[in-house]
């Protein structure tokens, strides 16, 4: 039965002929805006959003509006309205911003990054990051960066199992790809190792995860909370948001320093991060690689933890598939050594693995546009300027979108890779990296730090649970794991 069959007829398939349906008809939610906000200030957060949206979908039909406080939205989630909408994106799209954030930069007079940018100045930063960042030949320039990080973390591992006599270890792998990622991520973007994967961290990279960690986990309460409100009250979680953006800035300002140094005195022959290469260049200025540098940061470290923890996850409730990626790890490990480049075309089963995790378990569950012109949804009439929004949780665990959407099946990506005929509708269930020109920026790092991990950890350990509950998830900004299973790694021979 497919999710539409509890709603009235009419809506359950809609005629795309006749009569287009004025703006107001779409059906609404009838929760009272203003009680929702305070439910989530006095839950501190949003916890089941996703959830709640999914729900409102079954009860609404494809598409429907939703207000929490002034934020007015239009929700949906069937592939070829999605395209219509990222379609009528216009030239320069422009997206919702994280208000807190703005705030911070507005209250600190600091320059904003593209993450906070919409219309030309947000072009300009974009087209000159794109290379660096985005690139096939950047890829390949600090794809072996994050690779000595995780040999570093592999050898690390393995060094704590063999002190076991099982030569198996079992305990919460979180912490520890938190500390992973952040130091992939930080040693890309600043050409500096934390010193995160060592017995005794170093507590500037400790400090740093803290900030990281207090900046996410503030952002739900305050971003639908009317920021004069937020800051008449002048909360403790407005002070620790605050405070926690001026210690990531403090860490970049800390880096650009150091890196500016050494390249007076001593040039940049070989590459050494993506900040030092946008130094060299010298074509944005340093306040604005600051700002767009601890911005990508900022995105970079549990957007990355938890798809990572989600796929072995799911690896370990399928030792077969773990198997065949396995193998495929091995297959592969000379070519990859010898050209670092090939990373964006090797690994097919593990990147589908990856997109199949995505699908399940999307880490950053909305996406959001602006319409540039009025365009027609479900036979609704949607106007110039409305946001809309596009809830990747319910997208991706719906029939109407995906065959058997609970099974986690990464060959379907590869079918639908093979198929040309299928593959433009694929792009439009895959948007877990957005799309088009304002997609995600930090996809590649992203891509290259998940790839390479799974492909390490994979040639060394048999990853094992015995969790079998699938997991639960929270949103706090982003979408995670409400409680993370114990992993036990056995070192292979």
């Amino acid at each position: 039965m497919g999710i539409w069959a509890l709603q009235e007829p009419l809506r359950e398939s809609e005629p795309l002929s006749g009569s287009v349906r004025p703006f107001e008809a779409i059906p609404q939610s009838q929760d009272n805006p203003w009680t929702k906000m305070l439910r989530i200030w006095m839950d501190n957060g949003y916890e089941n959003m996703h959830l709640e949206t999914q729900e409102m979908f079954q009860k609404l039909g494809p598409i429907y509006r939703d207000k929490v406080g002034t934020m007015s939205t239009v929700n949906v989630m069937m592939p070829q309205d999605v395209e219509k909408v990222l379609k009528a994106e216009g030239a320069v799209p422009r997206r919702d911003l994280v208000l807190p954030w703005l705030m911070h930069r507005q209250i600190r007079k600091i320059k904003r990054g593209i993450f906070l940018l919409n219309g030309k100045e947000w072009l300009n930063y974009r087209i000159k990051l794109n290379q660096e960042v985005l690139s096939v030949k950047s890829t390949g320039q600090f794809a072996p960066l994050v690779t000595s990080v995780c040999q570093d973390f592999v050898q690390q591992l393995n060094d704590q199992i063999q002190k076991n006599a099982r030569k198996s270890m079992t305990f919460n792998l979180c912490p520890h790809v938190f500390r992973f990622t952040t130091e992939a991520g930080t040693y890309v973007l600043y050409g500096e190792r934390l010193g995160l994967l060592s017995n005794n961290p170093n507590p500037d990279g400790l400090k740093f995860i803290q900030a990281m960690n207090n900046i996410l986990s503030s952002t739900p309460l305050l971003i639908y909370t009317p920021m004069a409100l937020t800051q008449l009250f002048n909360s403790k979680t407005w002070k620790l948001h605050l405070q926690a953006w001026d210690d990531t800035f403090q860490y970049a300002e800390k880096c650009i320093q150091k890196i500016y140094q050494e390249m007076c005195l001593n040039g940049s022959p070989q590459y050494s991060g993506i900040m030092a290469e946008l130094l060299m260049r010298g074509d944005l200025s340093l306040d604005a690689i600051k700002a767009n540098i601890t911005e990508l940061t900022a995105g970079s470290v549990e957007t990355t933890s938890f798809p990572i923890i989600s796929t072995l996850f799911e690896l370990a409730r399928n030792q077969d598939l773990q198997s065949a990626l396995r193998t495929e790890s091995k297959e592969a490990a000379a070519r990859l050594k010898e050209n670092p480049e090939l990373l964006v075309k090797e690994l097919p089963l593990l990147r589908a693995a990856i997109k199949e995790t995505l699908r399940l378990y999307p880490v950053g569950s909305l996406l959001h546009r602006y319409l540039a012109k009025d365009t027609v949804l479900q036979n609704y009439n949607v106007p110039t300027g409305t946001l809309i929004q596009i809830p990747l949780y319910a997208m991706g665990r719906s029939p109407e979108v995906f065959v058997r959407p609970e099974r986690y099946d990464p060959t379907r990506w590869l079918a639908a890779a093979s198929d040309p005929g299928n593959n433009q509708i694929s792009n439009f269930r895959f948007l877990f990296f957005g799309y088009g020109i304002r997609q995600c920026i930090g996809r590649r790092l992203a891509e290259t730090e998940m790839l390479l991990f799974l492909h390490h950890v994979l040639k060394n350990f048999q990853v094992e649970t015995l969790c079998k509950d699938n997991l639960k998830l929270i949103y706090r900004f982003v979408l995670h794991p409400k409680s993370f299973p114990l992993f036990t790694f056995r070192v292979l021979n």
